[in-house]
């Protein structure tokens, strides 16, 4: 385990170079409810995407669940769960990327249909959705599944929080895994997620997003995890 570490997660790196990116792949169908202290196996999810310059980015989720636990204030506006899954990366083709980043995260609603969540268009303009090709969602600097959420309010966060020096020597937080060469991967395991505020039904989706820059293009892949009741 590494020490670089926090919320759950744990982190590694594969690599051997070449890559890049840009495109948002969705999930169309959504788990049924879940009832408290209930295992969820999911189906992870897959993208592959060539870009203009002849890079080839293939991105996918797998060993994905969540468990559902008991309300944390043993009442209806609290829930909590414990997600895990595996997320990787290889770049190939006609390509001069070295390397990229890896950002998972999740996105939580309440109340909110986020089936749509990465389609264009999106759910609503209101909700702040990073939708179409070459974006990634607005987690807004969240890190760590601890949200207050009201009816028709939707968040995302990262689930890695990682310490490294910047150029200074400071300590300093990435909510992103870096790799060199054409592949990389992260895992996190019993990330909690813990929900305030939300009366009725709550669904929460993984994401995926892949940060690739060669001579030509700096883009970004986004790959959507299939959504799951948080009851």
């Amino acid at each position: 385990m590494n020490t670089n570490r926090a919320h759950g997660a744990r982190w590694g790196v594969r690599s051997a170079g070449i890559g890049a990116a840009a495109a948002v792949a969705v999930g169309l169908l959504s788990t049924g409810a879940a009832d408290a202290d209930t295992f969820v196996p999911l189906p992870g999810g897959d993208l592959s995407k060539t870009l203009s310059d002849g890079t080839a980015v293939h991105v996918w989720l797998d060993g994905e669940s969540a468990h559902i636990d008991p309300s944390m204030g043993a009442t209806a506006v609290h829930r909590t769960a414990r997600v895990s899954g595996n997320a990787h990366v290889e770049l190939a083709g006609t390509t001069t990327a070295v390397g990229g980043s890896l950002y998972p995260g999740y996105t939580v609603g309440c109340e909110v249909d986020i089936s749509g969540v990465g389609a264009d268009g999106g759910p609503g303009a209101s909700m702040d959705w990073s939708d179409g090709e070459n974006a990634k969602p607005d987690a807004g600097g969240n890190v760590g599944g601890n949200l207050t959420l009201a009816p028709g309010q939707a968040k995302s966060f990262y689930v890695l929080d990682l310490e490294e020096k910047d150029e200074s020597g400071r300590d300093v937080h990435k909510s992103r895994n870096k790799f060199q060469g054409d592949s990389g991967s992260v895992a996190w395991s019993d990330e909690p997620i813990g929900l305030t505020g939300c009366g009725g039904p709550a669904q929460a989706r993984a994401f995926v997003s892949v940060e690739v820059e060669t001579d030509n293009v700096i883009s970004w892949v986004t790959l959507w995890g299939e959504p799951f009741s948080l009851g």
